[in-house]
């Protein structure tokens, strides 16, 4: 398994706007279509955590080739006005959001 963090700013009240998009979207065929296991999102004193488990090794490549899907451009731009770039002076991708794993432990 997969899984990716995103790192972002949003405003402590727009959690269930941001949670409502999501569920829509979750109701779509495109977790399938990027393979993604489980969603889950966290916030924190005006930051956004998007923590996303996917079937593959590599999510990332499911996501590459979703992204020009419809369903993922429409919600893209629907989070626009909910979730800002941590620093938006160095953001191109949402990989420029990505947190960088340095520990992982799990049960056998």
């Amino acid at each position: 398994m997969h899984s990716t963090l995103i790192v972002a700013r949003m405003s402590p009240g727009d959690g269930d706007d941001v949670a409502k998009l999501f569920s829509d979207f979750d109701a779509t065929d495109m977790p399938h279509l990027m393979g993604t296991r489980r969603r889950q999102l966290f916030s924190y004193r005006g930051l956004y955590f998007h923590l996303q488990d996917f079937d593959a090794e590599d999510g990332g490549e499911a996501i590459e080739a979703a992204k020009t899907h419809p369903s993922f451009v429409r919600i893209s731009a629907d989070l626009k006005p909910f979730i800002q770039a941590y620093d938006p002076d160095t953001w191109r991708s949402p990989a420029d959001a990505m947190a960088q794993r340095f520990y992982h432990w799990s049960a056998r």
